[in-house]
């Protein structure tokens, strides 16, 4: 028996001081989402520090988990069991990540193990050894400032930002606010911003002074971008002017990726360039967070809780007191709510400026000459005034072609103007059920309420008409190769998505977000099968066809360049690429959702599982005053899944996920088999 302690040989006793550990378990069951009180042996009493990896029994089995943090007492009343391994002392779990996580899952109605999934890369014992573990170096000053002996200086950590030298704010200088925004950025205070980026924008080196002016005094930057190859460009763009830029992807491969993370949360690194993953990084004194493009899906996680990046980083903002940056060409509804609640200010060009740099950008029906020159214009995948803007701008340089990706999803439109047929009850989408009854084919009904619709008449034109479309559309590049003989024709899509092609001439063929770069700029963009983004039975139709158009749109040469959209004159999104007014666009769109009721302007959840599983789900929601159930409705062509749709009121949006994560844990304490799954804020709704 030790004499100090008073414990038999070989006896586990806890540790002298703070003996209680709190500890998120690896278990994903929704009823059980909350930490659990352990006791830390006096063995581990070192390496058992809040942040660290343990492996703990719970139930009977070893599990994993994190340390939150320690305490003297617990009040769970009984004797705790002990913590069986410290996996690693290395502190992975960062107070701020581990408060974020817990805001994102009760946002989104998950589960907080599940938010540490995301934001915490696996472990890898030899990058762990491997990765640099001294301490932070001073920051350096950007290219621009240099000292006597000409090279860049560094800068202590604890000099006044306002003694900085500020970034040349010579390009944001176009943007009337941009300016102000970069003094806010230099002077570390909580600047929140939506910038539209001008067309053919150098938008990395953009992303990069703002950085720079922020990396400067010390604090850390995350920037956030879609894919590999927005990766690459900003990443050079940073590298440029900021030294220690570190980039986080899926595809480095789990040793690389954790190294590099680790130098991130060691604070070796403070610029942070990756994909959505990095909303999570361990920045430490973040000063900065950046989303490029944030209507773009690849934002959206795929595994639950399915967080979105923008909201992510827009929550971390507000817990940290960072500046938050969400750019891009077009403009989402829920960008433009942050603006019109006066959480952010926007930062756009002026007019004058606009018109300086903007393309001309023509479509079908905007002028009766059109008509005359060439009646089947309007049908045509490639009308004369797209052959023209081509045959052009080969003379000299490359013509981007963007066709959508291929696929079939039945909807229906009005058979005149070809709006979108929506229900008069909750204006979701319509469908046919096919088949007939009593001799007659069945009538139309809801995706949405599952609310039959035996008598449509189009709210725009009056028309009682329906008329089936086939969303998606894919020709290849032969067509057009035929079309234009003698030009050199490229691919860019599934099977190969190239990054850059040369300034000369030649046609690319590129689907939705595969675009490449060219050398000085496209001479036109071609946009075809506008009917194949505006037709689909999706909520986000109109203002992801935009966003869309005006990516690749943004491409082409400044002033000179030419962009043709097949697609009607006067549809909303062509009415805002010809204008380029992606601000107006935004808060018409956003203006629609509040009348019928739709995200952002209300909180949405979708619940989808077995018929039973969500009936039963449905039956136990303690859903707020304003909550709405919608449906249930089979999934697409699965009869054995059912969809249904729960929304409330934006300010009672809190109480919504709360009552959902409620009922799972409820569905989950019972040990039901068939769950449901939840989707909060969905990109999708049908």
């Amino acid at each position: 028996m030790s004499a100090q302690t008073g414990a038999r040989k070989g006896e586990r006793v806890p540790a002298e001081s703070l003996p209680v550990a709190r500890i998120v378990v690896d278990v994903p069951l929704a009823h059980l989402d909350r930490p659990f009180d352990y006791s830390v042996p006096s063995e581990l009493d070192v390496a058992a520090a809040p942040g660290c990896r343990v492996r703990v029994r719970f139930a009977g089995q070893l599990v994993d988990g994190y340390l939150l943090e320690r305490a003297e007492t617990s009040e769970y009343g009984k004797k705790l069991a002990f913590i069986e391994k410290v996996v690693s002392p290395e502190p992975v779990l960062a107070p701020e990540i581990a408060t974020l996580a817990r805001a994102i899952a009760d946002r989104y109605a998950g589960g907080m193990i599940d938010v540490l999934r995301l934001a915490v890369p696996p472990r890898h014992a030899r990058a762990e050894a491997a990765a640099p573990g001294e301490p932070p170096p001073l920051p350096r000053l950007p290219a621009w400032v240099h000292a006597s002996d000409g090279e860049p200086a560094t800068v202590e950590p604890a000099l006044a930002r306002s003694q900085l030298p500020p970034v040349p704010a010579d390009a944001w200088s176009r943007y009337p606010r941009g300016p102000k925004y970069l003094e806010a950025l230099h002077e570390g205070r909580p600047a929140h911003a939506v910038w539209q980026a001008l067309p053919a924008e150098d938008w990395p080196a953009r992303l990069a002074e703002a950085a720079a002016s922020v990396a400067s005094s010390g604090r850390g930057v995350i920037i956030v971008v879609p894919d590999h190859r927005d990766l690459a460009r900003v990443a050079e763009a940073c590298g440029a002017l900021i030294e220690g830029v570190v980039t986080l992807s899926a595809d480095l491969g789990p040793s690389e990726r954790y190294k590099r993370w680790l130098s991130v949360r060691r604070g070796v690194a403070r610029v942070v360039v990756g994909t959505r993953a990095t909303a999570f990084a361990p920045v430490r004194d973040p000063g900065l967070l950046v989303v490029w493009d944030d209507g773009d899906d690849l934002h959206v996680e795929q595994r639950s809780p399915y967080p979105n990046v923008r909201d992510v980083l827009v929550q971390r903002a507000h817990m940290t007191g960072a500046a938050l940056l969400i750019g891009g060409f077009a403009r989402t509804a829920e960008a433009q709510l942050l603006v019109e609640t006066g959480w952010a200010h926007e930062i756009v060009a002026s007019r004058e400026t606009l018109r300086s740099v903007a393309p001309r950008v023509i479509s079908v029906g905007d002028n009766e000459w059109q008509d005359v020159k060439d009646p089947a214009a309007r049908t045509a995948r490639l009308p004369s005034i797209a052959f023209d803007a081509a045959r052009f701008a080969l003379a000299d340089s490359p013509v981007l072609i963007q066709v959508p990706r291929r696929g079939y999803v039945p909807s229906l439109a009005c058979g005149q103007c070809r709006g979108p047929a929506r229900c008069r009850r909750c204006a979701g989408p319509l469908a046919l059920p096919g088949g007939t009854e009593h001799g007659l084919p069945k009538p139309a009904y809801c995706r949405w309420c599952a609310a039959t619709e035996a008598g449509f008449r189009c709210p725009t034109c009056g028309s009682r008409k329906l008329r089936g479309q086939v969303i998606g559309a894919r020709r290849t590049a032969e067509e057009l190769g035929r079309a234009f003989p003698g030009h050199l024709v490229r691919t860019s899509g599934a099977d190969e998505v190239l990054t850059k092609v040369p300034g000369k001439p030649s046609l690319v063929v590129a689907t939705p977000g595969a675009e490449p770069v060219a050398e000085g700029g496209y001479g036109a963009v071609l946009l075809l099968d506008g009917w194949a983004l505006l037709g689909r039975a999706d909520l986000r139709a109109s203002e992801e066809a935009l966003r869309r158009w005006m990516t690749a749109a943004g491409l082409v040469r400044p002033g000179t360049g030419r962009v043709v959209v097949i697609a009607d004159s006067s549809l909303t999104p062509v009415q805002a690429l010809v204008r380029w007014d992606p601000v107006w666009h935004a808060a018409t769109e956003l203006a629609a959702r509040t009348e019928l009721g739709f995200p952002p302007a209300v909180r949405m959840a979708t619940v989808d599982g077995t018929p039973d599983a969500v009936n039963a789900m449905l039956d136990e929601l303690r859903l707020p005053p304003t909550g709405e159930i919608l449906g249930p409705v089979p999934l697409g062509d699965d009869e054995t899944k059912e969809r249904a749709l729960v929304r409330v009121s934006r300010a009672e949006g809190r109480q919504l996920a709360a009552v959902l994560a409620e009922a799972q844990a409820v569905r989950t304490a019972r040990k039901e088999q068939d769950l449901v799954r939840i989707k909060l804020d969905p990109l999708e709704v049908l």
